[in-house]
């Protein structure tokens, strides 16, 4: 394990935070999958801030700040948490089936694939976050070419996590990850199908309007209602734009919609919303929706990756 960490991560980590208005709740020394040093760092918008209110950005010991893009996009990053923070669940997320969800335990960066293969792989697990404790998760290996990879600034954290837990999601819709009690590490592919190089941007799923209003108020419900005890939450995330094929202002647009139609209730910044009793009244529809993303894994799951994979 490392003993120390590079003054210039303390510095670069500290300077971003303080310029997104985030605190620094503590630095370790850590290392990656391959025992290589990282820096890890929590948080949070506020010293006092609990555990569940904390976000941990791990960085390689190695990491150069001096190159093109580098330090802006990891402030970008930064501000973008900074406003996850203010959710009462900043590390759940929704699926486009309707499935509630949380991230943890990523170990930053990539490390190339053990069994010699041409790709990079980053190790998380998702777990299944509909407020009971079903135990269901996944253990995740989501990997990438090392074509792909020359595509995007860094194989770190700040430069990769929302394509990953985009094609995560994206891989679930797909029927192509189970949630089970236990099981072996599944595979989450990030290949070229998801990226334009014309364009410089990601592409998961085509949507409408009809699909995107479904999405915010299965939002709403979970992150807010059920999870967040209708506290609000951070209705014009980039990374749910990303993922939808849409933008910020297309959300803030279909959030200002179901305001007036009762269903989101938004008392100051119109960034955030939470739902209200009428959209509560629904909450069959929504366990429905849940209990049908889950079945659909089962029989669309290959059997091969059941049994785990050397590649990961």
């Amino acid at each position: 394990m490392p003993s120390n960490i590079a003054p210039s991560l303390t510095a670069a980590a500290g300077d971003a935070a303080r310029e997104t208005g985030l605190a620094v709740i503590s630095a370790e020394p850590a290392a990656d999958f391959n025992g290589h040093a990282t820096a890890l760092f929590e948080l949070a918008l506020a010293p006092d801030a609990a555990p569940a209110q904390r976000v941990r950005l791990e960085l390689s010991d190695g990491i150069d700040f001096d190159r093109p893009g580098l330090r802006a996009a990891l402030i970008e990053h930064l501000r973008e948490e900074a406003k996850r923070l203010r959710n009462p669940r900043p590390d759940a997320y929704v699926t486009l089936a309707g499935l509630p969800i949380a991230m943890s335990e990523f170990r930053w960066p990539f490390h190339r694939s053990t069994s010699g293969g041409d790709s990079y792989i980053v190790h998380g697990t998702l777990l299944l976050a509909d407020g009971t404790a079903s135990g269901l998760h996944v253990k995740v290996a989501a990997s990438m070419t090392v074509t792909f990879a020359e595509t995007i600034l860094a194989p770190e954290q700040p430069y990769s996590e929302t394509f990953i837990y985009n094609a995560i999601r994206k891989t679930l819709d797909q029927g192509q990850l189970e949630l089970l009690k236990s099981g072996n590490r599944q595979p989450v592919p990030v290949t070229t199908r998801y990226y334009s190089r014309w364009q410089k941007k990601f592409f998961f799923t085509e949507t409408n309007d009809e699909s995107r209003r479904q999405f915010l108020l299965a939002k709403a419900y979970w992150l807010s209602g059920v999870l967040g005890e209708g506290q609000p939450i951070w209705i014009a995330d980039p990374r749910d734009a990303q993922y939808l094929n849409t933008s910020a202002d297309a959300f803030l647009a279909l959030a200002a919609e179901l305001a007036q139609a009762g269903l989101l209730a938004q008392p100051g910044d119109p960034e955030f919303a939470s739902a209200t009793p009428a959209l509560m009244e629904h909450g069959a529809e929504y366990q429905q929706r849940m209990q049908k993303a889950l079945a659909f894994t089962k029989p669309a799951f290959n059997e091969e990756m059941r049994a785990g994979h050397t590649n990961m």
